[in-house]
C-alpha cells in the first residue's frame, strides 16, 4: 500500500466512524421511549373551564373580590351592594364643594434673592501723556502750505503737515484754532493742542 492509499484509508475510517455516532445519536432517544416533546404533540389542547367567582379571603368593602384570571360574566350583587355603601371620606379638599382658597401666610422677613456675578470689565489701558508743546500761532507765506509755531520750554519749532517735530512729534492736521499732534515713539493717539494767545 502506498502513502496515497493510507491517506484515503484514514480518511474513510474518520468518515465511517462519524456515520456511526450520528446513527447513534437518533436510534437512542427511539429505544428509551417516547420523548417529552412527542407526549406534548400528541396529547390534545387544555379546554379553559370557567369557574364560579369565589370572593377572596378579608375582602371587604371597597376591596376587590374577583380574581383577574375569572371571565364569568354573571352579574354579582353582593359586590355592587357593598360598592354603594362606600362613602367618600378623604381628609383633603372636596372638589363637589365650593371653598374659598386656603391663606398663604405672609413671609416673616424679605426674601434674599441671588446675587448676579459682577461683570468682568477689562482694564482699560493708560492714557499717553500729554504732549509738551504749545500752538501759538501761523507762519503764512504766499503760495506755500500753511505752517505753524510750536514751542517747547524755550524751543521754537516751525512745522507744517507730515513734519516731524523734535524727532517724535508728527503734525497730522492743522485747523484754524487747534492742530492735531501725533507721538510716534509711544505710538499714542492723536492729541489736539489749541492754540493759546501771546
Amino acid at each position: 500500500m502506498g502513502t496515497e492509499n493510507r491517506k484515503k484509508t484514514l480518511w474513510a475510517a474518520g468518515l465511517g466512524a462519524l456515520a456511526i455516532l450520528a446513527a447513534l445519536y437518533e436510534v437512542i432517544p427511539m429505544l428509551s421511549g417516547p420523548s417529552a416533546t412527542s407526549l406534548a404533540n400528541s396529547s390534545p389542547a387544555p379546554v379553559a373551564v370557567a369557574r364560579p367567582t369565589a370572593q377572596r379571603r378579608g375582602a371587604g368593602p371597597g376591596k376587590k373580590g374577583r380574581s383577574p384570571e375569572n371571565l364569568d360574566p354573571t352579574l354579582q350583587l353582593q359586590l355592587l351592594a357593598a360598592s354603594e355603601q362606600t362613602k367618600y371620606a378623604g381628609s383633603g379638599r372636596n372638589i363637589f364643594v365650593s371653598q374659598p382658597d386656603p391663606v398663604i401666610p405672609q413671609p416673616g422677613a424679605p426674601g434674599h434673592t441671588d446675587t448676579t456675578a459682577p461683570v468682568y470689565v477689562p482694564p482699560q489701558p493708560p492714557q499717553p501723556p500729554p504732549i509738551p508743546l504749545k500752538f501759538f500761532g501761523f507762519a503764512n507765506q504766499p503760495g506755500e502750505p500753511r505752517k505753524i509755531f510750536l514751542s517747547k520750554g524755550e524751543d521754537v519749532f516751525i512745522a507744517g503737515e507730515g513734519d516731524i517735530v523734535d524727532r517724535r512729534y508728527k503734525v497730522v492736521r492743522i485747523s484754524p484754532n487747534s492742530v492735531e499732534i501725533q507721538d510716534v515713539v509711544g505710538s499714542g493717539p492723536t492729541q489736539h493742542i489749541p492754540l493759546t494767545q501771546g
